[in-house]
């Protein structure tokens, strides 16, 4: 047998025992209460009949239905699991985890990061199994990375391997049937197959170390899938480790992203930059009070043209930039108001869930 067989083959073993598979479930009084208000306006029959498939669907033993599942991995002994954030976005599901053994246990959530597609759950285990971290940042192109996952919910450790084909990619990808999407930056493109399921689960390199997470597929597109770089997941465990959460730094602006067509829709000076200007929601608001932005005086229809020293550009954006920047920093930034260039300054906050 070849070196390079020996070499996916010794990773697969090494990982496989500690890739789960998560369940989730709902009571059907729950789903019940949250049908659209359009369900009461159907011809009662259709109810009927909807109602039907809801009492017949898939069930686990405690009777709850079957909503879906996805994959998740040990990181720890103690039973530490990451995943996706989308695979736990439901508040009301119920989420079970299934080890490679088919125990199955209950979880507790952790943490969901705010801005990336990462969460991390928690069972009550000794000795698991877990799958060494590495990192992303010194992957190339053409490596051979390993995906290992609950392929669409039903094949359980599945494995596909492909090789690095892109890096810092940024898409607006569904990530799963229920046509739900997310805006996912600095991902790792790869052609080995992911497929609704696998999300949560590791994308390993040849030593069997996790470089990244299973995110999402590009549906309607061969062979380009996406994973979370892991050094991600490992700043949020830091997070939770010395803060009990994970922080994020906030500004608190809502914003456009300017670029030639929108310069010649709007017949704007430029062509670069972030308007502030909120979204036409009812109660919708371009500056958020009390925040960083508002402290700074800035106002709606301002322009950002550079932040931190870095300009604003449909490449690296606001979001991008922001990311890049920790709490309590001090940064610097160029605005274009009503034809003049201002300098202003401003210190970034943690990013608040009420807000």
């Amino acid at each position: 047998m070849a070196d390079y067989q020996k070499q996916i083959i010794n990773a697969v073993r090494s990982v496989m025992p500690a890739v789960v598979s998560i369940a989730v479930t709902k009571d059907l009084e729950e789903i019940a209460a949250d049908l659209p208000e359009e369900f009461y306006t159907l011809d009662p029959r259709e109810q009927a009949m909807l109602e039907s498939r809801l009492r017949q669907a898939p069930k686990d033993e405690h009777g709850r239905i079957k909503m879906g599942g996805g994959s998740g991995f040990f990181i720890d002994k103690s039973g530490t699991i990451l995943t996706n954030k989308h695979v736990i976005a439901d508040p009301k599901a119920i989420y079970s985890v299934i080890t490679s053994d088919n125990k199955k246990y209950e979880t507790k959530i952790l943490a969901r990061d705010p801005i990336n597609d990462v969460a991390i759950l928690k069972i009550e285990a000794k000795n698991s199994p877990m799958v060494e971290m590495a990192t992303a940042k010194n992957l190339e192109l053409g490596q051979t990375v390993i995906a290992i996952g609950n392929a669409l919910g039903e094949f359980q450790n599945t494995v596909s391997t492909g090789v690095v084909s892109g890096l810092s990619r940024f898409i607006t990808a569904m990530t799963d049937f229920a046509g739900h999407q997310e805006k996912l930056r600095g991902l790792i493109q790869t052609d080995a197959a992911i497929n609704p399921g696998n999300s949560g689960g590791p994308l390993v390199n040849l030593d069997g170390c996790a470089v990244g997470i299973n995110s999402a597929v590009v549906f309607g597109a061969q062979n380009i899938g996406f994973a979370i770089p892991i050094d991600q997941a490992k700043k949020d465990l830091e997070e939770i480790k010395k803060y009990g959460r994970i922080r994020r730094p906030f500004f608190g602006v809502r914003y456009m992203i300017l670029n030639k067509n929108l310069q010649k829709r709007f017949r704007l000076p430029i062509d670069r930059g972030a308007l502030i200007m909120n979204e036409g929601m009812p109660g919708d608001m371009a500056i958020i009070p009390g925040s960083a932005a508002d402290k700074a005086g800035l106002q709606e229809y301002d322009v950002i043209l550079a932040f931190n020293n870095k300009e604003i550009t449909e490449e690296e954006t606001l979001e991008d930039v922001i990311a890049s920047c920790q709490i309590g920093d001090e940064i610097g930034m160029e605005i274009l108001r009503q034809g003049k260039k201002l300098q202003k300054k401003i210190v970034l906050e943690e990013f608040l869930l009420h807000r």
